[in-house]
């Protein structure tokens, strides 16, 4: 049976789901971490989500640490995690380390137009 297959349309069963989603090659995996942005942004980009990068500013909307904003401190593709700035935890022994928060937890609510690329693709989007 093949790991991955770019025929694949979807199925019912989660069991195929999931292993889709883990078999998925990163340049796939950078696609599907598509975080969707704010009201005001949705306006000015006219498009409903757009791949999360580091140095976007995200506002977490689940868990622990809901209504806080962040900036992406590292983008996780292999688990589809994000590690925020700020948003740590404390372990047993007393270390603060990065809390990681699922893509789909979070919503973007500024954009990080350094890269040159970014900006064309924000363009395009217009």
């Amino acid at each position: 049976m093949k790991e991955y297959s770019n025929k694949w349309k979807g199925s019912i069963k989660p069991k195929k789901q999931r292993k889709y989603l883990k078999n998925a090659p990163l340049h796939t995996k950078r696609k599907i971490m598509s975080v969707n942005l704010s009201k005001s942004l949705r306006k000015d980009a006219k498009k409903r989500s757009i791949p999360v990068r580091k140095g976007d500013k995200v506002k977490i909307l689940r868990g622990t640490f809901k209504g806080k904003t962040a900036k992406v401190e590292k983008v996780l593709r292999k688990d589809y995690k994000l590690l925020l700035e700020g948003i740590t935890i404390e372990k047993k022994d007393g270390t603060k380390i990065n809390y990681p928060t699922h893509y789909s937890n979070v919503q973007i609510v500024e954009l990080d137009l350094n890269d040159k690329k970014r900006i064309k693709e924000k363009q395009k989007v217009k």
